[in-house]
């Protein structure tokens, strides 16, 4: 179920309040597209500046949308562990597959504070893929800790964010060899897969899903060739859409497509002249636009 091409998905913007029909229109496309996984309300669902109340409602329909049709990782997390646990009791109540949930950041926990996190956090049921990601959160899981919570039936996988390749074999040996790991970076998923990774929880899918899933089967199937030829379509884009914050290219790309507004919340701001540019060209690289 954890494996394959996943989407961190956009929540999209309509005069300041979130676009539903967008949202819709968007699970569909993912799904029809080939796209295995959905996963909402992340960084790049603009988590931080969504109400709670906007957050349930973006999983729940996300969930009532997707249908069965796909996976739903529900991002869960918060560096209140009180808080974090009501928002996975709701993805649970909701009916998502999972709950996303990220180390929590700015507090920096000790390790043994990250083990008790988790640990109350998979007391719910819900089955739990963690977040690391040391550039936003400030504080790294490290594969000793990660294999200590990979005993408990609930925590499932890893959406690994560090860019350290090495994670991936490190982890095989504390968590075993059926621990999901997820790459959380799209320029090096291809790398990360040939590791021993299982797929990637992609910004880059939001705009690119069909790409994505060709070069996710192929990694799967061991065919790297094949694989590193689409990598190499996407690359640029990859690179393009991080150029700034990258649910802010991820949603200029999607309004060159027509499928969403490039509207992001206070603080992040719309993408710059230079980054459109660069962002509109690597599309065209990928044969994403005309």
């Amino acid at each position: 179920m954890f494996k394959g091409s996943m989407v961190a998905l956009v929540t999209p913007f309509k005069q300041g309040a979130v676009d539903f029909d967008a949202l819709d229109a968007l699970v569909d496309w993912q799904i029809n597209e080939g796209t295995q996984g959905l996963v909402p309300v992340g960084t790049t669902g603009e988590s931080p500046t969504l109400t709670h109340d906007e957050h349930d409602a973006v999983v729940a329909r996300v969930v009532a949308r997707a249908a069965g049709r796909a996976t739903v990782i529900a991002g869960a997390g918060s560096n209140n562990t009180a808080e974090a646990r009501r928002l996975v009791e709701h993805a649970k109540q909701a009916g998502a597959d999972a709950a996303l949930v990220v180390t929590p950041y700015y507090n920096k926990p000790t390790q043994a504070g990250l083990i008790a996190h988790f640990s109350a956090l998979a007391e719910i049921g819900l089955p739990i893929v963690i977040y690391n990601i040391p550039g936003r959160s400030v504080v790294d899981m490290s594969p000793a800790t990660m294999g200590e919570l990979a005993k408990l039936p609930a925590i499932v996988g890893v959406k690994d964010a560090t860019g350290d390749l090495a994670r991936v074999s490190a982890q095989r040996l504390t968590c075993g060899p059926d621990f999901a790991q997820l790459s959380g970076e799209d320029a090096t998923a291809h790398g990360f897969n040939a590791q021993g990774g299982v797929g990637c929880i992609s910004v880059t899918c939001n705009v690119a899903p069909r790409l994505l899933r060709e070069m996710h089967d192929a990694c799967a199937a061991n065919d790297y060739a094949t694989a590193l030829s689409v990598q190499d379509r996407l690359m640029p884009l990859h690179q393009a859409i991080f150029a700034e914050p990258g649910v802010v290219g991820a949603k200029y790309a999607l309004s060159l497509l027509g499928r969403a507004a490039p509207d992001v919340r206070l603080p992040l701001t719309p993408a710059t002249e230079g980054t459109r540019a660069r962002i509109a060209e690597a599309m065209r690289h990928a044969g994403l636009l005309n």
